[in-house]
């Protein structure tokens, strides 16, 4: 079936097959960093924004975003360079291969939550896995981030 996609800002369109789920939608698209490991909608590599809003792309069907901005990390780029900056200042930059999907959670919360407490990220980041890290760096880093205007 054809659809018709928002990327980013820019008009795709592609065919999918019934059923099928976004992650490997847009990776066809030559969106490489949305990303996959679970595949059951548990670690949050695979997030984009779907109307600003974070979303889990291998367990989201393909046909729920038409019509609908889809956002990934390139589309991002002004906000994702400020947050690396924060990350590696912390010295919580690792391996990278959980920064997209992790990067667009907290570029989604800093625009939905003001001033939020430790407590109230650790909940929004709640289903964000990273194999390399304490968290604690993370949570450093994603406060002072949330600070930066």
């Amino acid at each position: 079936m054809e659809i018709k996609l928002k990327v980013n800002g820019i008009n795709k369109v592609t065919t999918i097959k019934d059923g099928e789920y976004l992650q490997p939608v847009l990776k066809r698209l030559g969106y490489l960093n949305v990303r996959k490991a679970c595949e059951t909608g548990s670690c949050g590599l695979c997030t984009v924004l779907l109307n600003g809003k974070p979303i889990l792309s291998c367990s989201t069907l393909a046909i729920r975003a038409v019509e609908k901005e889809i956002t990934t990390l390139e589309g991002e780029s002004i906000e994702v360079g400020k947050f690396a900056e924060v990350l590696t200042s912390e010295g919580a930059d690792q391996c990278g291969y959980c920064s997209p999907g992790f990067t667009l959670t907290v570029i989604a919360m800093k625009r939905e939550l003001e001033s939020p407490t430790i407590e109230e990220i650790k909940h929004y980041l709640t289903g964000n896995l990273c194999r390399c890290t304490g968290y604690m760096g993370q949570l450093r880093a994603v406060k002072k981030y949330m600070e930066v205007k």
